[in-house]
C-alpha cells in the first residue's frame, strides 16, 4: 500500500512538472497513451489505487484537482490491469467542468451522482 501512495505522490509531482495543467492536449496525449497492461488484474487493485490517490491528495504541497487527480488514477488503473477511463464533463448551470475516473462504465473514486450531474465531453 505504501508503493501505491508513493506512486500517487509522483503522478501528482509529474502533472505539475509537465505542466498539464496549463496544457491539456498534452495531458490528453499523455493519458491516451498509458496502454492497459497486460498482467493479471488484483481484484482489491481498484480500491487501493483510490486509497493511495486519497491519501497521497492530503500529502501532496499544493491543492491536488480533479483533473490531477483523474489523471493519476486513471493511469495507475491502467498499470495495473484495469482498463479504467479519464472522463471529462461539464454542466451547464452554473457552468462547470469536471474529470473523473471510470471503470466499466462506473464512476470510481467520486460522488455517487457525478454521471447524472456532468455531461460527458470525452472518454480517453
Amino acid at each position: 500500500m505504501e508503493f501505491l501512495f508513493w506512486r500517487a505522490l509522483f503522478g501528482f509531482l509529474i502533472f505539475d512538472l509537465r505542466g498539464f495543467g496549463h496544457n491539456f492536449l498534452d495531458l490528453y496525449g499523455f493519458v491516451r497513451s498509458q496502454s492497459v497492461s497486460t498482467r493479471s488484474m488484483n481484484p482489491q487493485i481498484v480500491s487501493r489505487v483510490c486509497i493511495a490517490v486519497n491519501r497521497a491528495s492530503v500529502w501532496y504541497p499544493k491543492r491536488v484537482q480533479c483533473l490531477q487527480r483523474s489523471m493519476v488514477t486513471t493511469c495507475m488503473l491502467r498499470r495495473y490491469g484495469v482498463p479504467a477511463k479519464m472522463v471529462l464533463g461539464a454542466q451547464a448551470v452554473p457552468v462547470k467542468a469536471h474529470a473523473w475516473t471510470e471503470v466499466d462504465g462506473k464512476a470510481i473514486n467520486e460522488r455517487r451522482d457525478v454521471q447524472r450531474i456532468y455531461a460527458v465531453w470525452e472518454r480517453c
